[in-house]
Formats: C-alpha cells, structure tokens, sequence
C-alpha cells in the first residue's frame, strides 16, 4: 500500500465513522480541488452516492465558472445540494468594501450559521487540510465547536492512532476533517492517478496566469504560473516557497485565525 492509498483508507474509515455516529450530516463543498476530493472519497466510501447533503456558501462574490461547474457535476452525479447565503446581509450592503474579516463574517460565517441553524446540522464535513493555514493545523480529525459555534483550538481532545472522540455533550456542532494528513501535493497526485475532474480555473490557459486556491473574486487573486495540467502543477509545487493561500486577503495579519475561532470553515 502506497501513502496515497494509506491516505485513501484513512479518509474513507473517517467518512464511514461520522456517517455511523452523527444523525444529520453534511457536507460542505465549495467546488476546490480539496472539498472534491472529499466528494469523490465519499462517493468510494459510500459506493458511488452520496448520503447527505452537500452545503454550498453562496456569498454572490464567486467566480461564475464555479457556479456552472458545481450545477453541472450536481447534475450529472444526483447530489444533494443546500446553497446558504446571508440574504439580509447582502440586502442591507454587505461586501468586500466593508472590510474582508467583516464580508467573511457576514458571508461566509454567518451563512453558514444560518444553514446550520435551519437544517440542525450536529456534524460538518470539511476539506481542512493541516498543511493550508496555520490555524488548519491546530484541528482534529472530529473537532467540536459550542452551540453558538465557537471554536477554542487551545482545548482539543487527544486522538491517538485510530481512536477518534464521536461522542460529544448535547447542543455541540462537530466538524469532521478526513484530510487533515493531507498535503496540496497529494491533494494534485491523487487528482491524478484517480482522474478526478476539478474546475479549469487551476489552470493556466495562455496568458501565464492561474488560480491555486479558489474563493469570491474580489478576493482571490491568480498567481504567475504556466501550469496547463497536473503533472505541470504538482512539478512546480515542489520547487515554489510561496504559500498556497498566498493570494487570499483574508488570511492577512492573523485574519483566519479571528474567523476560523469564530466559525469559519
């Protein structure tokens, strides 16, 4: 067995343990390269379906190519899709100009909040991966957040080998993080020997630019790279020094770490 059949198995066992010990489930999926690996692991682990819903964050800032990807694969596959989307907070201006943190928070955060609230999620299933951002590393593989969806990284359960902690007090929402061992790299090299279809905007189509980390479009900036399919991104991920979300404005001066305390994905 290879690292990324080890990997593989590792998620799969994940996916299976939440399906089995949380009664209303989902999924999160925001058309990366990271949440569709974890579509197509649950569609392994679940022999081709998938057994609960799949929440998409619609802020109205994406990218439109991601909407018309998410649709089509949607489509073709019977999934189940839940776009949550803040519409007071769009009504009343809310964007980027109002500040990043701000726009996430109401966009993202809270959309996701009311999703939540509305569908009574107790288990989230995300594609954090430990190796993205500096707060990523500091999550479990089952990580709970309080009922008002806090999170305190500074009070994590031990999970040691394969002895994960599915049982959580009444009233506690848990997000589950089957690729938290994962890095980008094998994020790309299991794209590849699994012929998984991401959204084209990774890659660079004449004018030596691309996209490494999908987001809202005011947002997310494109990075200089000639990279036109994967072997070509995975050779130049193994010399670059700049981080993956190196372009999301977010993530500047400690901003993921505010709303990732806060709820953020």
């Amino acid at each position: 067995m290879d690292h990324l059949e080890r990997l593989e198995n590792q998620s799969i066992y994940i996916l299976r343990e939440a399906y089995k010990n949380f009664d209303n489930l989902c999924m999160l999926w925001s058309v990366g390269k990271d949440s569709t690996v974890l579509l197509w692991l649950a569609r392994k682990a679940f022999f081709g379906h998938v057994p609960f819903p799949l929440v998409f964050i619609d802020t109205s800032y994406k990218i439109p190519e991601m909407i018309t990807w998410r649709d089509n694969l949607a489509k073709e596959w019977n999934l189940e899709i839940v776009v949550a989307k803040n519409e007071k907070a769009l009504a009343e201006g809310m964007g980027p100009e109002k500040g990043r943190i701000e726009c996430c928070t109401a966009l993202k955060t809270v959309g996701l909040e009311l999703a939540l609230k509305e569908k009574q999620y107790n288990g989230v299933i995300a594609g954090v991966r430990a190796d993205e951002e500096g707060t990523r590393a500091k999550e479990r593989y089952f990580s709970a957040r309080d009922r008002y969806n806090d999170w305190d990284f500074r009070e994590q359960p031990p999970e040691l080998w394969d002895q994960f902690k599915t049982r959580f007090a009444p009233g506690t929402h848990v997000r589950v993080h089957p690729l938290l061992d994962w890095t980008e790299i094998n994020v790309w090299e299991y794209i590849q020997r699994e012929k998984v279809r991401v959204v084209d905007l990774y890659f660079d189509h004449g004018d030596g630019t691309r996209y490494r980390s999908l987001g809202c479009y005011p947002c997310t900036g494109k990075i200089n790279s000639t990279a036109k399919n994967i072997p070509e991104i995975i050779e130049e991920l193994r010399k670059t020094k700049v981080p993956e979300r190196a372009g999301r404005a977010q993530d500047a001066n400690r901003g993921m770490e505010m709303l990732r305390k806060g709820g953020y994905m």
